[in-house]
């Protein structure tokens, strides 16, 4: 194919510091432009302390070079060479490429295919490895997915990842949203019709800004893997500082294209990636990613040029964060001069911080029905789990999914998600879940902590009672100021499989001991720690939501429920391998092969084991609006659970909920359960259990279903609500 009229070619080379590599790059050009007709050739200069120009002039004697007197940057470079060379389409060349013979020919007929602005060579290394130089438009979830998952892993995903990683992509000319910037052919047309390259990054993100800037004016973006450029490269991956610019100049770009609040996610996002490899690696192998770390918290507006000496911290601040500051001081103050009593005459709000997500738990939880009970008279935010600790391949089960789910949940931001309870928010922050390292949980502290402030502001949130359901927290929480602290010890969660145990019992700790109420669910706990606690324990029993758990008639319940065949045992609720006992679920199965053994929510663990035999049906998760109606369908309900501590400390909720659905009930035994003894058949073996279901079945239980259901009448939630609220709102006041 030749190449049609078009105008005349200029390179355009940007050096400093390139002595040792720009000869090489010069003089492949002969052999490059074979066919491509004539090119300037144009070398801008930023200021470079070693001998760049002198083997410039020496080997490329016919070079323009332009000697800028400072360095400013690659864009401010490559504008130089650009301004330099008006009329032509310029081909863009990092010093350390070089060209294939007769790779501009390729690229120019690229160029020229209708509505292409920008074309790009394929980039291999001096061995002919192929580098990946495809990209897909940065978002903050591509961002999360290279945190979480990896650029590698993430990229087969296009959704979660930036990097083109598909071999066979590589392979076909196509049009893509940008491409590494070490060498790219721009048209005078795209040229003149964009503004030129944005200065202020001074290297990195600047090309990709450019590009798809071109992109959104109708140029495509177009990639030659007929032509071909070796790229040495290498500096960034092993200088801190460099590694540390690009990061951060990802972030400003984000920022600069779409605003402050989804520039903010990106900048979590990106310190969320730095962050997972900072403590994976450790060592000098972290170094470049601590670096990275220390430019994003705190974050410039824009990086210092060469020379320039470093700004005091108020300097480096941007305007609009100096005036937040100036108007939190400005509220503060106020806030000192109100009066106590005319501050006790003002109802607090509530940040409660969750163990589970709104969006993906069973919405039955007990942080979940105090909240929304207490919503019904005051102002609340829930802030969705922060987690435990980071999911990782080899320690937790089912990664992808449950790094998905979070990610989701996470562009969920700020809702209301009941119309009946305008003044109930739910919110999902960002976590970098990294708790067994303090640098990681400090990072994570401030990051979290900014999100909620953020978020409470607005809410008008300014000294609310915090209620706090998942230790850590308690870094978060530990500097806000607040009208009470109270930490709803519903679990002991060091106890929890995953966790880093030391780490989470010191945080649990520390909110025993800097609690203003600690209150339990289990009477066990209660009395396990009451010498951390004293006079500031106490009980507060489940409740339970009567209304929406009552019996539904058979014609009311679910179609699939109705298609599996009776007797039905049954159990609702996540299908957790550290809560249920699967063995016992399997010989269920196999022992009592006339039953149907029925199973509904989530599960954590592959589930063929168990439904592999003909009588098991898992229906999986299951809306909580839907719950009661499945529920109805059970001829038993049960609760398989494991014997650990997790269990001995519990008071599961979905007790209540069976008795208020008025089903016979067989349970593992737990120390909670002896106050229900007289209505739930206890099995301490797996024995017992099969042989309680057995009996259950033929007699229907201890009690009939009436009875069963009106012994939880009177524990409804907003009684229990009620009781936090009298408790939380007698302290002293605003600290």
């Amino acid at each position: 194919m030749a190449v049609p009229e078009r105008l005349p070619l200029a390179v355009v080379i940007v050096t400093y510091s390139s002595g040792k590599v720009v000869e090489g790059c010069l003089r492949s050009l002969d052999a490059a432009l074979a066919g491509a007709g004539p090119a300037r050739v144009v070398v801008v200069d930023n200021a470079s302390p070693d001998d760049t120009v002198e083997r410039v002039r020496e080997v490329a004697p016919e070079a323009e070079v332009i000697q800028t007197g400072r360095n400013a940057g690659f864009a401010a470079g490559v504008n130089a060479g650009i301004a330099a060379a008006d009329g032509c389409d310029v081909l863009v060349l990092n010093p350390d490429i070089r060209l294939a013979p007769g790779s501009v020919l390729l690229l120019r007929q690229a160029l020229a295919l209708p509505g292409t602005g920008i074309a790009a060579p394929r980039l291999t290394g001096e061995t002919g490895t192929l580098h990946l130089s495809l990209r897909r438009r940065p978002t903050v979830p591509r961002a999360l997915g290279e945190a979480l998952l990896g650029g590698h892993r993430a990229g087969r995903i296009p959704a979660l990842g930036e990097l083109v990683v598909d071999p066979a992509a590589y392979d076909r000319p196509q049009a893509v949203d940008w491409v590494a910037g070490a060498a790219w052919l721009v048209s005078r047309a795209c040229l003149d019709a964009l503004d030129p390259l944005d200065e202020r990054y001074f290297l990195y993100s600047e090309e990709t800004e450019y590009m798809l800037r071109a992109g959104a004016a109708g140029f495509a973006v177009r990639y030659e893997p007929r032509a071909v450029a070796v790229h040495l490269g290498g500096e960034q991956s092993t200088s801190s500082r460099l590694w540390a610019l690009s990061s951060a100049n990802r972030v400003r770009m984000h920022r600069e294209r779409y605003g402050r609040p989804r520039g903010q996610l990106m900048r979590l996002a990106v310190g969320l990636n730095e962050l997972v490899r900072a403590v994976a690696r450790g060592g000098e192998g972290g170094r470049r990613h601590r670096a990275a770390l220390r430019q994003l918290v705190p974050l410039r507006e824009w990086p210092l040029l060469p020379g320039e000496e470093a700004a005091s911290p108020a300097q480096t601040t941007d305007a609009s964060r100096i005036s937040q500051s100036q108007t939190t001081k400005a509220s503060q103050s106020q806030t000192t001069k109100a009066s106590p009593a005319r501050e006790a005459e003002v109802s607090p709000g509530y940040v409660c911080f969750s163990a589970q997500d709104w969006w993906y738990h069973n919405r039955a939880h007990s942080d979940f029905q105090l909240m929304r009970s207490v919503a019904a008279h005051r102002k609340v935010l829930v802030v969705n789990s922060i987690g435990m600790r980071m999911p990782m391949p080899g320690r937790s089960t089912q990664v992808l999914r449950r790094v998905g789910r979070k990610l989701r949940s996470v562009a969920m931001l700020v809702r209301r998600p009941l119309r009946e309870l305008p003044g109930f928010y739910v919110m999902s922050p960002l976590p970098l879940p990294f708790y067994g390292s303090p640098l990681a949980r400090r990072v994570n502290a401030l990051l979290v902590r900014a999100q909620v402030l953020a978020v409470s502001r607005a809410l008008g949130l300014r000294h609310p009672v915090i209620m706090v359901t998942i230790p850590t927290a308690w870094d978060v929480v530990r500097p806000m100021r607040r009208r009470a602290l109270v930490f709803n010890r519903s679990d002991r969660h060091s106890s929890f499989p995953e966790s880093d145990r030391p780490t989470i019992e010191a945080l649990e700790r520390g909110l025993l001991e800097r609690s203003d109420h600690v209150v339990y669910v289990s009477t066990a706990l209660m009395g396990e720690e009451s010498g951390m606690t004293g006079d500031r324990a106490h009980f507060l029993d489940h409740g339970v939501d009567t209304d929406h758990f009552r019996r539904r008639p058979e014609s009311e319940q679910p179609a699939d429920l109705r298609a599996i065949p009776g007797p039905r045992v049954g159990f609702f609720g996540a299908l957790d391998d550290y809560l249920v006992d699967f063995d016992l679920l399997e010989r269920i199965a196999v022992e009592l092969p006339g039953v149907s053994l029925v199973l509904i929510g989530d599960a954590t663990v592959p589930m063929e084991r168990l439904t592999r035999h003909p009588n098991v049906h898992w229906l999986g998760f299951r809306p909580y609006e839907d719950i009661p109606a499945y529920g109805s369908g059970f001829d038993v309900a049960i609760m398989p659970w494991l014997d650990n501590p997790w269990i001995r400390h519990s008071n599961p909720i979905k007790l209540k909920e069976y008795l208020a659905l008025g089903l016979p009930v067989v349970s593992t035994d737990f120390q909670e359960l002896a106050n229900y003894a007289d209505r739930v058949r206890i099995a301490a073996d797996g024995d017992l259990f099969l042989d309680a279901v057995r009996e259950t079945l033929r007699d229907g239980g201890l009690q009939p279903a009436e009875t069963i259901r009106g012994s939880v009448l009177g524990a409804s939630w907003s009684s229990r609500a009620a009781q936090l609220m009298a408790l939380a709102e007698l302290s002293p006041g605003p600290r």
